[in-house]
């Protein structure tokens, strides 16, 4: 294997790259980035690893979830908030639950770009390039709007920064403190048409956090309780940005990709001898790898070798995204070749990728139901091999879309079109998300036992 540098995936094959026009605008971009400060630390990436570690030995659960793809024209602190706050609910949520610690990770700060099925798209005989994502190019359908610039690069840096300065205030502030998470999960029972189904698990959140009060555990007296660690994480397609963001760590002399805490292998950029497992092999952040129903077992052996060679717990997550209908067949075929080789990973559930169909008036869509159904096939594979189903994966945003059909709010595709506000893919809106919170807290609650999963009437 060649010796590794931040630039040696640029000798091998690459996957899903715009074509830029301005090659010198480009690198003029990527040697400013290069310049600029860090957006996270290599201490809070190992930190995560760390935290993945118990992850991996069936001690803590990992909940990653956030937009399918950020965007310039939504930049607001209001749907960075609202995306957060749901996180935190559904994590405590998942905590009481499986009575262990949840790992929270956002598809946030940096999950701009979008891998494509084509390169173009045509509407009405017009062929244009692929909407890639707004670190790329715009969504409009103009030949204006859909050339790559390089300068929105810098605008995905700045906004990143931004966001997270948000999120670690809302972290660190008291914004996350338990009692205020509870009170937002009881309003979502009130209002939610299913809420009596998970009021019982409510009440033992209040008893309990009565009792600790009680006791004189308090936010006042026990500042764990005001605060919370809170990652990021996004799909390192754009190698250009990444290797201007990773830089020698000062601590350790190790290399760090300092545009997020986590990064991932998409499903369709994880060729063995391409450029993005030769970039993301000689970062020491934690990675996640998505696995599809074309990944071989052999295959992702050889993958887990090259990405973790010394198998450190932690460091790799593989996040399986097959449908539902064939989540049964691939997930015990994988489970059983990883752990007949010993190697250390976290399981991880995408139920949304493979589940994305399209309306009759056009619209795509993923109907909670299948959703529902893929999360219940994950947790039954692992139940009968004897691992550990250590995470779930969602992309979803706190504000009140209608983008996935179904859930207890009943969702049709005629209502779609009312608020259907992604410029990529659907995602579930707040309701969908506590809903899915609560059906797996029972499944977590009952692991040694029959899944409990039953969707809302």
């Amino acid at each position: 294997m060649t010796t590794w540098t931040p630039a040696s995936w640029r000798t091998k094959p690459v996957q899903q790259v715009p074509d830029y026009p301005d090659a010198a605008k480009l690198a003029a971009v990527e040697a400013r980035l290069k310049s600029y400060p860090p957006l996270v630390f290599a201490g809070e990436a190992r930190n995560l690893t760390a935290a993945l570690a118990e992850v991996s030995e069936g001690k803590a659960f990992l909940l990653q979830g956030g937009d399918c793809a950020e965007s310039f024209a939504e930049f607001h602190p209001d749907n960075i908030r609202d995306t957060f706050r749901v996180l935190l609910q559904m994590a405590v949520v998942l905590t009481f639950g499986g009575s262990m610690p949840v790992v929270k990770v956002g598809r946030i700060a940096g999950q701009f770009a979008k891998p494509r099925s084509a390169p173009t798209e045509t509407v009405d005989g017009v062929e244009l390039p692929s909407y890639r994502g707004d670190i790329v190019n715009g969504p409009d359908f103009t030949a204006e709007a859909r050339v790559p610039d390089p300068e929105r690069l810098q605008q995905a840096y700045l906004q990143s920064a931004s966001t997270l300065n948000l999120l670690r205030a809302f972290a660190q502030g008291g914004y996350a403190d338990l009692h205020n998470v509870h009170r937002w999960n009881l309003g979502f029972i009130a209002g939610s048409p299913a809420g009596e189904k998970y009021r019982a698990l409510a009440d033992r959140i209040s008893e309990t956090l009565g009792f600790m009060e009680a006791c004189g555990i308090t936010p006042d007296s026990t500042p764990q309780l005001r605060t919370t660690d809170f990652y990021t994480s996004h799909e390192a397609l754009l190698l250009g940005f990444e290797q201007a963001m990773t830089r020698v760590d000062s601590t350790s002399g190790e290399w760090y990709d300092t545009s997020a805490h986590m990064l991932w292998i998409g499903d369709r950029t994880r060729q063995i001898d391409g450029a993005h497992v030769e970039f993301c092999r000689g970062i020491k952040n934690p990675l996640g790898l998505k696995c599809g129903p074309s990944l071989k077992p052999d295959d992702l052996l050889r993958l887990i070798d090259i990405l973790n060679p010394q198998n450190q717990p932690g460091r790799l997550t593989l996040i399986g995204r097959f449908g539902a209908d064939a989540a049964g067949e691939h997930w015990p075929k994988l489970i059983r070749a990883v752990e007949r080789e010993g190697r250390k990973v976290v399981w991880s559930c995408d139920p949304m990728h493979g589940n994305t169909v399209k309306t009759s008036s056009g619209y795509k869509t993923r109907p909670f139901d299948r959703i529902l159904k893929e999360v219940q096939t994950f947790f039954a594979a692992h139940r009968a091999e004897g691992t550990h189903p250590g995470s779930v994966h969602f992309e979803m945003t706190g504000r009140d879309v209608t983008e996935c059909t179904g859930g207890a709010v009943a969702i049709t595709e005629a209502d779609l079109a009312s608020r259907y506000d992604t410029a990529c893919d659907p995602r579930l809106n707040a309701s969908q998300v506590l809903e899915l919170g609560f059906l797996i807290a029972e499944s977590l609650k009952d692991r040694a036992g029959a899944p409990r999963f039953q969707a809302a009437e």
